[in-house]
């Protein structure tokens, strides 16, 4: 059998997140479909994790083993003519057979878009997150320094996570401007339920100034999730790339 890799991405905004479930429409279970018709196979695919219901991917990650002779790089191309246009395969490569799109993953990027703007715009309603007051951002920008590096992020987990180890690495957390619009970046090794979008909540009370600028390390610290900002919305929220070297 081969093992197939593939990167997908997707528009989130008509499923109920990647997970296959009963009576939903979600990612997982279309590619399923697709994989179906172009293959004749009914493959166990493995994704490199979970997304929202409204989160969208640039980079999703998922492999499978297929006995089919069809060519690891001509895969796309079998199976893109069969999915919806809100769903597109990217790239497929044969990778080794101990290959696991979520337990081979070394790190992975998020991005988060905030439209900061006194006027909403209907076309950005399911990709940005949008804020009509001004936010400072140069407080934000300093804040968001803060994590970077390993910490117990319980204050940012969703309550009534059943994960017993809060510490994650990141690797990567910056704030930029690109017109109306502030764009977080965030990389570490692995994140928690609604960890993103709890930082992303916490950096906009920062920026409201509802929190000092340098209050996460005292959050952080103190592992309590009353503590942290709000929990934003999905739509904002980007799965841009899962990294394997």
């Amino acid at each position: 059998m081969t093992n197939i890799k593939l990167v997908i991405e997707y528009d989130g905004t008509n499923y109920h997140g990647w997970q296959s479930q009963v009576n939903a429409n979600t990612v997982q279970d279309t590619l399923a479909s697709a994989i179906y018709r172009g293959t004749g196979e009914n493959p166990t695919f493995i994704g490199s994790g979970r997304t929202d219901a409204g989160v969208h991917a640039m980079g999703q990650t998922v492999n499978f083993h297929t006995c089919s002779d069809i060519p690891a790089d001509k895969f796309k191309y079998v199976i893109n003519p069969f999915l919806p246009k809100d769903i597109y395969i990217l790239n497929s490569t044969e990778v080794p057979d101990d290959f696991h799109a979520q337990y081979s993953a070394l790190k992975k990027e998020y991005v988060y878009k905030i439209h900061n703007s006194p006027l909403r715009s209907v076309f950005q309603k399911n990709y940005a997150y949008w804020i009509g007051m001004p936010l400072a951002f140069d407080n934000m920008a300093y804040a968001c320094k803060d994590f970077l590096g390993m910490h117990d992020f319980t204050a940012f987990c969703a309550t009534g996570s059943k994960v017993k180890d809060f510490t994650r690495i990141v690797y990567r957390s910056e704030l930029k401007k690109d017109g109306d619009f502030i764009i977080y970046t965030v990389q570490g090794n692995g994140f928690l339920y609604n960890m993103v979008r709890i930082m992303i909540g916490t950096l906009i009370e920062i920026g409201q100034g509802k929190m000092p600028k340098d209050a996460i390390p005292e959050i952080l610290k103190g592992k309590d999730r009353r503590k942290a900002g709000r929990t934003v919305p999905p739509q904002g929220l980007y799965l841009k790339q899962v990294f394997y070297e």
